[in-house]
C-alpha cells in the first residue's frame, strides 16, 4: 500500500473511519506515518493529535477503543479507509459518531418499513391500520398469516408469472416482519444468525 504522507506540509493525512460492520462513518482523525505504523502494530487506530501535538490512541483514556479491522487508501493515495470494529461510543461526547447518528445497520426500506411496523404495534388501537389488526388479534393470527403468504408464494413460484411471484414475495416478507416483531426481534436479529453461520 502506497500512502502519501508527503502530500501536504504537516505529514498528515484524513482517516475517515468507519464500522466495518453497519458501513456507517463514525469519525474523522488525521495520521501521520508514524500513527498509521502503531494502528497496524498494536490494532489499535491510533491517530497525530493536533491538539496534543502527539500520538493518540482513540480509547486510551475511555477504553472506547476502535479495534482495527483493515485500512484501504484512496485513488489519490493521500485519504485512509479505516474499517474498525467500534468498542463503545466514537465521539467524545458520548454518541455513536460524531455526527450524532446512531451507529445501527440500515437495510434501506427494510428498516424504514421495520420503523412503521414498531408504530403499528406500538399504537394497536388505529383502527384503520392493518397492521394494528394483526397485533391486536395477537401472535396466532400473525403466523398463521405467514403461513398462508409463504404457500402462496410456493404455488407462484411453480409458475410463469413473475409479477404475482414478486408480489407474493412481498406479502410474505411483510408477514414475516411483523412476526418477528410480535416476537421482539428485528431483521438484525436474523442477519446475525446467518453471520454466525457463515
Amino acid at each position: 500500500m502506497k500512502i502519501d504522507f508527503n502530500k501536504n506540509s504537516d505529514g498528515l493525512i484524513p482517516a475517515i473511519i468507519q464500522d466495518a460492520t453497519t458501513k456507517n462513518v463514525l469519525m474523522l482523525g488525521y495520521m501521520n506515518q508514524e500513527a498509521f505504523e502503531k494502528t497496524q502494530e498494536t490494532k489499535k487506530v491510533t491517530f497525530f493529535s493536533r491538539s496534543k501535538q502527539r500520538l493518540w490512541t482513540k480509547g486510551e483514556e475511555s477504553g472506547n477503543f476502535l479495534n482495527l479491522v483493515g485500512i484501504q487508501v484512496d485513488c489519490d493515495n493521500d485519504t485512509l479507509l479505516v474499517k474498525v470494529n467500534p468498542v463503545g461510543p466514537t465521539c467524545h461526547k458520548g454518541t455513536d459518531t460524531c455526527w450524532a447518528e446512531e451507529n445501527v445497520q440500515d437495510y434501506g426500506f427494510l428498516s424504514t418499513l421495520e420503523g412503521v411496523i414498531e408504530s403499528r404495534k406500538n399504537n394497536q388501537e388505529n383502527p384503520d391500520s392493518y397492521v394494528a389488526s394483526l397485533f391486536r388479534n395477537g401472535i396466532n393470527k400473525i403466523a398463521q398469516k405467514v403461513g398462508e403468504e409463504a404457500v402462496e408464494t410456493v404455488i407462484e413460484a411453480k409458475d410463469d408469472n413473475e409479477d404475482l411471484f414478486l408480489n407474493e414475495s412481498a406479502d410474505l416478507l411483510f408477514h414475516y416482519l411483523i412476526l418477528l416483531q410480535a416476537k421482539g426481534y428485528t431483521l438484525d436479529d436474523i442477519a446475525q444468525v446467518l453471520e454466525k453461520r457463515h
